[in-house]
This record gives structure tokens, sequence and C-alpha cells, in this order.
């Protein structure tokens, strides 16, 4: 087996402060081999054509390369009270480089570092046959392949040198490869069911991994064991729920807290304890500090039992901001979570499924994208993508655009926007890429991408890269936006066999992005 190894030595008097970015810690990573295998039912997303999973081939085993250094028993310093301040956005999060939860910080507003190619070509695939397993829909057996709906991979520079990619996919595992070589780091880590969200790498520098499946659990997982080890989980059972159990939502780590949302219909903050025992081995001791109903009941004579939590949790200050099933986008006072608990201080109805994860601008306010599925009248009035300003509560929307269905395909958005300079841009199910003005909510250009476009469109030295044609040659098409209120397409690479509808992470010039063809790419400039 591999082991790979990572440690920082202890500075006197230094301590992890989320201003500045820094953490004083000692981790160590080590790796091995697990496998295992199980099924079990869970509920619906959008039905694709599958890819034949009969006769997978068992993946190749990991071999033994390097001897971690001795542990280090030292524990680490109390983390103060800190917040997600208003120059975080745009910014990285945390002391690790990378990327490390879907779209890179807590306002979702971080895509990655160029060069962003010129062009694509595929540097390598993974695996060797696709990556398929069988999972329940609507309580019949469905084979699901590659990677889905999120999806975005976290990318990271460890201290040992390598860059590694880790992804969840629809063989029920997270993988962990060498971005340069596309070989495995360490062995998969096998989670029960379908992945369908995006994992998070612990930003402050602990061995730790945040991931959920339909298993339907959402698990911590320590990275500094011989194999990769469930810590902690939270089973989606533990409270009286609604709708399904499955987390698509990747959560927000900030200040030792765990937020995250599940398709349960339940909110929660969770004090994570971070430490390390006397081994030098990294331990939790998680305790729910908040929880939370995602539901009202008046909520729930307008559209019944859909209040899940699909969206990745958002935060800005000390208000931690997700939305639902139902239309509903809450903010959270996370301010004093270990004292008077979380309160909620933002309610607001926008009347149709949001999945799509809210944006936060330098100023705090929000943009938010719903689908049209629920068809309700307040659906209609406010429209499916808005501007919300958290400080009037009693009346926060600045705009809204209506984004009707088009040739049979439903309306609205399932697509995280993008936000450059004086627009947002925004990929509809429908099929455009739009820019629209932020001040007024004005659509100052648009242009076609084909239908079921679910990737979230990513940032990189002024190039906007969005996924096109989800349902023919799927690939991605590249727009200089040095003008950000006229892009200019640069090239467009058609590269895989199925729909691209997982976020692409986009790293040192590299583009590391899985499809429903079965397989997990990394694609470059010749």
């Amino acid at each position: 087996m591999i082991e790979l190894w990572r440690c920082r030595v202890i500075t006197t008097g230094c301590s992890y402060n989320p201003r500045m970015r820094s953490l004083t810690a000692v981790a160590c990573l080590t790796a091995g081999l697990v496998l295992s295998s199980c099924t079990v039912a869970s509920t619906s997303t959008r039905d694709e054509t599958p890819v034949s999973a009969a006769d997978l081939e068992p993946l190749p085993p990991v071999v033994t390369t390097t001897t971690p250094p001795p542990r280090d028993t030292t524990t680490t310093t109390a983390v103060p009270r800190g917040l997600v301040p208003a120059n975080s956005v745009y910014e990285p999060w945390g002391d690790v480089v990378g990327l490390t939860m879907f779209r890179g910080n807590p306002t979702h507003t971080y895509h990655g570092t160029g060069p962003m190619p010129d062009g694509l070509e595929v540097l390598w695939r993974f695996p060797n046959q696709a990556l398929c397993s069988t999972s329940s829909l609507g309580g019949e057996a469905k084979v699901w392949c590659g990677t889905g709906w999120t999806g975005q991979p976290v990318v990271w520079e460890r201290p040992d040198g390598v860059t590694e990619v880790i992804f969840g996919a629809y063989d029920k595992n997270i993988h962990f490869l060498d971005a340069e070589t596309g070989e495995r780091t360490r062995p998969d880590f096998f989670m029960g069911d379908i992945i369908k969200g995006s994992v998070v790498l612990d930003p402050d520098g602990y061995p730790l991994l945040y991931a959920g499946s339909r298993d339907p659990r959402y698990r911590i997982i320590a990275l500094d064991r011989e194999v990769p080890t469930e810590v902690w989980s939270l089973d989606a059972h533990s409270v009286d729920g609604k709708w399904n159990n499955d987390w698509d939502s990747s959560a927000a780590i900030v200040d030792d807290y765990l937020l995250e949302g599940g398709e349960n219909s339940w909110w929660f903050a969770v004090k994570l304890n971070r430490k390390w025992d006397e081994t030098g081995l990294v331990t939790v001791q998680p305790e729910i500090a908040f929880q939370t109903p995602t539901w009202t009941d008046d909520l729930v004579r307008a559209v019944g039992n859909q209040h899940s939590v699909e969206n990745s949790t958002a935060v800005f200050e000390d208000t931690a901001f997700f939305a639902t099933g139902a239309g509903r986008v809450v903010g959270v006072d996370i301010s004093d979570l270990e004292g008077a608990g979380g309160r909620i201080i933002f309610d607001y109805w926008m009347g149709d499924d949001i999945d799509a994860s809210i944006v936060i601008d330098e100023a705090g306010k929000l943009y938010v994208a719903a689908e049209i599925d629920h068809a309700t009248a307040r659906g209609a009035e406010i429209g499916q993508f808005a501007k919300l300003d958290p400080t009037r509560p009693d009346d926060p929307l600045v705009w809204s655009v209506d984004i009707p269905g088009s040739g049979g395909v439903d309306g609205g958005i399932w697509a995280t926007p993008a936000l450059a300079g004086s627009v947002v841009y925004v990929v509809t199910n429908p099929g455009e890429v739009l820019a629209v003005d932020r001040t007024d909510g004005t659509i100052v250009w648009r242009d076609d991408v084909g239908p079921h476009a679910w990737s979230s469109p990513v940032i990189v030295d002024n190039t906007l890269l969005v996924s096109i044609d989800c349902e023919t040659n799927s690939g991605f098409r590249a727009y200089d936006i040095t003008d950000d209120r006229q892009p200019i397409m640069m090239w467009e690479s058609r590269v895989t066999g199925g729909c691209i509808e997982s976020t692409p992470a986009v790293w040192g010039g590299r583009i590391f992005v899985g499809s429903r063809d079965g397989y997990f790419y990394a694609m470059g400039a010749d």
C-alpha cells in the first residue's frame, strides 16, 4: 500500500485565524486499502440512459512507496471565534492551498487557478472501466455511471509535493488520484450508495474529509490512518424528516463548525471539536449545536412535503444561508452557537424548488436561482433568478428574472451562478448562458449551450468556462470575459461521451471533471 505523509511544525504563540487563513497544526496523512460492497434503496434524481455495468473489473491495488515519519503528539491551541468577512469573497478559504469545497469558499465565489488552457485534450481518464453501480430509483434498480450533479472534485496541493484530486462517484466510492498522472494516491473509500454531492476537505489543515451519500449518512473520514477511516457520521434518519434521505449538499466548515443541510429537510450546525490524540492522530467529538426543520406548516400546505436542502450552505459574516425544495431561503445567525445557539434571522419564499447554491457578493447580497417545479403563483410572480438583500428582511427583493421553459424543457436553473465584475453569469435548464447586470437585473448578453445544463460555470483568468450540449456530444466552451458584458467565444471542445452535469475544478491550467459516460477526466492544452 502507499503511505502518504505530511507534517507541520507548531509555532509557539500562533493560532488559527479565519481572517488571516493561517493555522498551527501537526498532521500526518497515511493511506491503505479497504474494499466493501452493499446496496441501499433510495430516492430519485433526473433519469438518464445508463451505461452498462456488466462485468466491471476490479481496480488495481496500491503499491507501497514511502514510510511516514514518527507522529507528533502535540495538540493544537483552541480555535477562536471567527466569521466569513467581506474580504474573503473571491478568495480561497482556510489554510489549505486548493479547492477544498464546492465553489472554493463559503460565499461560493472562488473558482480555482489558471492558466486556463487555450483548448482541451484529454490528459488522462480514470479508471480503465466505467465507474458504475446499481441504486434504487422510485423503488426500481437503476444503473448509475460516472459522476453527477454537483460532483465538483477537491483539488489540493499536499505538502509532499503531490497535487491530489478527490471526488465521489456513482460507483459508491470516494476516489483519491494524483492530478498529474491519474494514478491512485490512496485507497477508495466505500460510501454505501451513490454520491451526488461535492466532497469537502477540511480547510484548516486537519486530515479530514466530509461527504454524504444515499446510504443515508453524512460522514467525517480521517485521512491519517492506514486507510481512510470513518470517525463519525450523521444519519438522515436521526430526526423525523420529510422528502428523502440523501445528502447532495456540500458542507461549509467555518470556525470548527460543520454547516450542512440534508434532503431529510433538516439543517444542522455541528461543533466538530477537532484535535489530536496522544499518538498524533486527528480526532473529532461532534456535537449538534443547532438543528432546525426546514419546513413550515404554511409551506407544507402550499407545496406538500418537498423541503429538502440540496444546495450547499453559504456563509457571510455571521450568517449561514441555505434554501429548500419548497423555495424557502433561510439565514441563520451563527455568531453564538455555543451560547444562545442558532436563530433564524432571514426567511424569504421564492416560490419554487431551489437546488442551486446561493452565491454572496462583497456587499452581502444573495444571488438565488430556482427551478420551475411546483409552478406556484408565487414562483411566477418572483421569477427564477433573484438578487436578495438580507439587510432588508421585510422587503429583500432587489430584482428578479424569469427563466421560462423552452422547447419542452422545464424552466429555471440548477447550476450555481458565477459573479464577475458588473455581471453575474448563470446557466439555465432550457440551455442558455446569461450575463445579468448585478445592479438592475437586466440581461445584457446570452448564448445557447444546449438543454439540461446543470454544470455550474467557472471563471478563471478572465475566462468563463461552461459545459455544453449535455444531451448530445458533451464538452466545454470558453469565453473571453475581459469585457464582462460582451463575452467572446474562444474555443469549444467535445471531450466526453456523456453529459457533464458535474461542476469542473480548474487548477494549475488543468480541468478536472467527471462525466455520466462513467469516467473521470483531466483535461488541458496539448
